[in-house]
């Protein structure tokens, strides 16, 4: 597959890492609502998110009205960074990237992985939000720290956040002045009560959320009224991008031809990737989008993939829907190709109680799950496959994350039963991971398509095998 990118020497394109002192500081608030006064004043915004996450990312795509793309410098090499930035800012007028954690949090006690550390190699400027809770002179203090900590690092604006008074303003902000050489763009008033709706894993998806319109609204009018937008725009550094021509892999026909793969999107089953999603149409996959909660049953397919969300928050319906259960079940034993995350990991479980009450399941497999109200995993991962599977090769090992508060409460096999080795992470049982029966495959472990692009060559393949295999039969 050859690639060629034509670099825009006179992109108009400008961008800005938005970063924060630590998690809640109001890096999602800022960066939600920017992207969203920007579209609704006419320009075009390219979002993304640094790390591993779906919830903000999902905010951030639905304020942009363009697909959010993550930027991990732990699952993906530089030149892959570099190159999907570029690309995906092609064309737009400002492009945005949320951090996550502190801006010099990373996986290292020297930052590896951080915030700062993607902001370097983006050559962007950092704007800083902070909390200023019961705070005044001392913020000027933690701003002047950050310009120390890191030289290199740009940090070119700051704006204020759960300022209590107009005295406390004053304050931070004219010793923020005396103090830095950085402005105060802007200054947040403490909130009475959140503008996202929250829940245990940070912010509900807005997939879930009844009021999306209405929060997207509010967080577009208090960036417009609260902070300097001109101020912020001017900060910002202009962006060299690359035009990627449209991709023709000529490995689509040795795979066995365009293929047709269902995905799972409904409020149960949120968790993708958008880059995962456009490696299998790259790979001549045609998807289909399936909803778990009222569709009767499976069309035909030639593969099935389940992402992750929250399937204990839609539990009474997925159990009502007793015939698309049975038709995974079936597709399945007929030997489907499925690749199946975390959430859905779960959906092909046979129970899943919540409150002493039981769901049932697809029942692919013999396992019962439980919700817990600590995280049972959170955080990077590595596996290497070491069982039989339909999709990796023994040896292979790959990076990914795991979030999930789910366990493991009735499990009949043994953990040399599952197919992954977890070098990293927790796995589902006894640092294994990767339930296997027929072409499914199911995991706890999320990977990313541009960490991992054999995934999708991989899943593809067995589809294309599949669907040969279905087309001679018939």
């Amino acid at each position: 597959m050859e690639e060629k990118n034509i670099t825009m020497s006179d992109s108009r394109t400008k961008g800005v890492v938005i970063a924060g002192l630590s998690g809640g500081s109001g890096k999602s608030v800022i960066a939600v609502g920017l992207a969203a006064a920007w579209v609704r004043a006419g320009h075009t915004v390219a979002p993304f998110k640094k790390g591993p996450d779906y919830i903000d990312a999902g905010w951030l795509q639905s304020a942009a009205g363009r697909p959010c793309y993550n930027l991990d410098p732990y699952l993906f090499s530089a030149e892959t960074i570099s190159r999907s930035f570029q690309h995906r800012s092609a064309g737009v007028d400002l492009a945005i990237v949320e951090g996550n954690r502190g801006v010099f949090d990373g996986v290292t006690a020297h930052g590896g992985y951080s915030t700062a550390e993607l902001a370097l190699q983006l050559d962007l400027p950092v704007l800083l939000v902070v909390n200023c809770t019961k705070m005044t002179r001392t913020v000027a203090a933690l701003i002047q720290g950050c310009i120390s900590f890191e030289p290199e690092l740009r940090v070119a604006g700051v704006i204020l956040n759960q300022v209590a008074t107009g005295r406390q303003q004053t304050i931070i902000t004219e010793a923020v002045h005396h103090y830095t050489d950085i402005k105060v763009l802007g200054s947040l008033p403490r909130m009475v009560k959140d503008i996202f709706p929250m829940r245990h894993l940070g912010m509900i998806p807005y997939q879930e959320y009844d009021g999306t319109a209405e929060a997207l609204d509010n967080l577009a009018h208090m960036a417009s009224e609260y902070i300097d937008m001109a101020g912020v725009e001017a900060l910002m550094s202009p962006v060299c991008t690359t035009v990627k021509p449209e991709e023709v892999h000529k490995s689509i026909e040795q795979l066995g031809g365009r293929t047709k793969i269902g995905v799972v999107q409904d409020t149960a089953f949120q968790f993708y990737y958008p880059e995962n999603l456009e490696a299998l149409e790259q790979y001549g996959a045609e998807l289909v989008t399936i909803n778990a909660l009222e569709d009767e049953g499976l069309p035909q397919l030639d593969g099935l993939y389940i992402g992750g969300g929250f399937p204990e928050t839609s539990a009474a319906r997925l159990a009502e829907n007793a015939s698309f259960r049975q038709s995974v079940k079936a597709a399945a034993a007929a030997g489907l190709p499925i690749y199946a995350e975390c959430g859905g990991l779960i959906y092909l479980g046979k129970e899943l109680i919540i409150d002493g009450l039981r769901y049932p399941l697809a029942g692919v497999f013999d396992v019962v799950f439980g919700m817990s109200k600590k995280p049972q995993a959170h955080g990077y991962s590595i596996f290497t496959a070491e069982g039989k599977n339909p999709f990796y090769p023994r040896g292979f090992t790959a990076k990914g994350h795991e979030f999930r508060y789910s366990t493991v409460l009735e499990y009949h096999g043994k953990s040399e039963d599952l197919v992954l080795r977890m070098e990293r992470g927790t796995g589902f049982l006894d640092g294994q991971d990767g339930l296997t029966s027929g072409n499914v495959l199911a995991l706890y472990t999320h990977l990313h398509a541009e960490g991992t692009p054999q995934w999708a060559l991989y899943f593809t393949r067995k589809c294309a095998e599949y669907h040969r295999k279905r087309c001679a039969a018939t």
